[in-house]
């Protein structure tokens, strides 16, 4: 298999509580900070919200490949991504996801069947299936 592109990204400090993002490239460079709703100070990103965005944007480029691919074509996208920090009695931390992209042109079950297509060839859905839960809820735009 050819490599198409590497991102590389340092991290430093304290990591996900008031630790430093940069991209190699340099366009990522930003701060991590711990949730509030984590007892940390806020006012950053945080590792799930660097997720959410990766993986909703990678979904939306699967989308309309796999729209492509079926010769529908759609008016529009978009996408809520949601990724949850959970802790078992055990301590453990472990994630949880809820895709739900929004997609002009079709009707709700297009759009539900093109976002199982898609999770199939998303490069972060093929990483992370059977790994978490993922609930994919997609809907048409009014």
């Amino acid at each position: 298999m050819a490599v198409s592109y590497t991102a590389v990204v340092d991290v430093d400090g304290e990591g996900r509580n008031g630790g430093r993002v940069r991209s190699s490239d340099g366009l990522l460079a930003t701060s991590l900070a711990l949730p509030e709703e984590l007892g940390g100070a806020g006012g950053a990103t945080n590792p799930e919200q660097l997720l959410a965005a990766g993986w909703a944007a990678c979904f939306l480029g699967a989308l309309r490949r796999a729209a492509t691919t079926r010769r529908i074509r759609l008016t529009s996208t978009s996408i809520t991504a949601e990724i949850t920090l959970t802790h078992g009695d055990d301590g453990e931390f472990s994630l949880s996801a809820v895709l739900s992209p929004v997609l002009g042109g079709v009707d709700r079950a297009t759009a539900q069947a093109l976002a199982e297509a898609a999770h199939q060839i998303c490069p972060y859905s093929k990483a992370l299936r059977g790994n978490i839960p993922v609930a994919i809820h997609a809907d048409a735009a009014a």
